[in-house]
């Protein structure tokens, strides 16, 4: 297809396990190691359930959970209170900081399916459960890779963060885009998902690279064949269920998505 003939006009991708930082390993080390500090230990998988959020609504579903409430009621003598959620999130900010310079690494082809959107006249946003001044730091480290988004929406840009839409229709003013079914959500996380589909967008979740399979780059190619699929397949049902019209293992694959959504665009097909 030429530029011409796209009725797709814009791409929103997320950042971390979606254009950076393979499995998206920093935040969930940071929101143990905030956690780990008060005395109690969350699993993995307790850091990652709500990623995608904005990071103080991730803490507070984080003490939502009843194994987490246990041991805090264990060590505290009471529930974790909406004081406590801001202390957490007070030492979350300064240490994500700190270790997000390690993570800012492009996740392999992301910028060559960015010069396939360029070359095809789409726009380019993004959205991410970071906060403004946490992003300074990743669009910097970004930028000097050769990614920068025409517009970059932060936790703090919207009333509501994911799954409400609101970020993706910032996006769309943003961007100048126009209808919502115009545009592409490609996002790591569940929660992102949703607010494509509430959003009104085509949606695309990443399985292997990105949060819900939670592995580095390394540790994802030293798998064997059976346990990749495993992942892989783990990581696509909840995509699925979450509502996502495609999945695929990196961005590095969104180029051949991207054709067989603007031709279903072209034949009148909407995300339902």
């Amino acid at each position: 297809m030429t530029a011409d003939s796209y009725t797709i006009k814009g791409v929103v991708f997320d950042w971390a396990g979606t254009t950076i930082d393979y499995g998206s390993r920093a935040p969930a080390l940071v929101f143990q190691q905030v956690f780990r500090e008060r005395g109690i230990d969350i699993t993995i998988d307790q850091a990652r359930g709500p990623m995608g959020m904005a990071k103080r609504e991730h803490i507070a579903a984080i003490t939502a959970v009843p194994e987490v409430q246990q041991a805090w009621q264990e060590r505290f003598q009471h529930m974790p209170r909406e004081s406590d959620i801001d202390a957490m999130y007070d030492d979350f900010l300064p240490l994500q900081k700190r270790v997000l310079s390690q993570h800012c690494t492009l996740i392999s082809g992301t910028t060559a399916v960015i010069a396939h959107c360029r070359k095809l006249g789409l726009r380019i946003g993004s959205t991410t459960g970071y906060t403004r001044e946490l992003m300074q730091v990743v669009s910097a480290a970004a930028r000097e890779q050769g990614y920068e988004p025409d517009s970059v929406l932060c936790a703090e840009d919207a009333p509501l963060g994911r799954p409400a839409p609101f970020l993706l229709y910032q996006s769309a003013i943003q961007l100048g885009i126009y209808p919502m079914w115009s545009i592409i959500k490609v996002d790591d996380t569940t929660v992102g998902i949703e607010a494509g589909r509430n959003a009104g967008c085509w949606t695309v979740g990443i399985t292997l690279a990105g949060n819900l399979t939670g592995l580095s780059e390394s540790e994802a190619q030293a798998l064997s064949s059976p346990d990749r699929q495993r992942f892989i397949d783990q990581a696509e049902q909840k995509m699925t269920v979450a509502g996502a019209h495609y999945t695929i293992e990196s961005v590095a694959d969104f180029p051949e998505v991207l054709t067989d959504i603007s031709r279903r665009a072209a034949a009148g097909e909407r995300p339902d």
